[in-house]
């Protein structure tokens, strides 16, 4: 996904600052974006040269001045063209399963190990994401349709960590049965 995209869509919903972008960013497990914060201002430049954003500098008396992003008529227009673009196939690319595709070196317990460390992981990124969307969910609630969407990509991630915690459980359960037959 480019951070463009992800640009427009907040800017969509109400007029932001780099900063608020980033904390967006940052406060969101839905709109999950690895880059670094110069990433969102080249961005802004960008999508102001290309005419899908304006700003607005607000003079503050005791602190730095800001920039305050409003999308265009064409910016929701490229966003639109985007969102109806043909979804990608999802990526399950995963590095703890490549770690422990060669993981024949190590022993049972070290096995075993790493599995529950990437357990407690996986634990702790849904707590996080839950705990996220109880305090204060950073997503627009313009109509019950769109609350709906969210709410079930937020679902979507649920359910993915649990599955996720099953999966360990039984690769857990099914390496304790190994090694008793050892």
């Amino acid at each position: 996904m480019s951070i463009k995209y992800a640009i427009l869509g907040y800017l969509s919903w109400k007029p932001s600052t780099g900063y608020q972008l980033k904390k967006n960013f940052e406060e969101s497990s839905i709109m999950y974006w690895s880059g670094n914060n110069n990433q969102i201002y080249k961005a802004l430049i960008q999508l102001q040269s290309e005419g899908c954003v304006s700003n607005e500098v607000i003079h503050q008396a005791n602190s730095p001045s800001k920039k305050i992003y409003t999308i265009t008529q064409k910016g929701l227009d490229s966003l639109k063209n985007w969102v109806m673009l043909n979804p990608e196939a999802p990526e399950f690319k995963k590095s703890f399963l490549v770690q422990l595709a060669w993981s024949h070196q190590l022993t049972n317990g070290e096995i075993l190990s790493l599995i529950e460390a990437y357990e407690n992981e996986v634990k702790m990124q849904l707590i996080m994401h839950n705990e996220k969307n109880k305090r204060d969910p950073v997503f627009p609630k313009r109509s019950s349709r769109e609350e709906l969407i969210w709410d079930m990509i937020s679902e979507n991630f649920t359910s993915s960590y649990e599955k996720e915690l099953i999966w360990v459980e039984k690769i857990k359960k099914k390496l304790n049965c190994s090694n008793n037959k050892e």
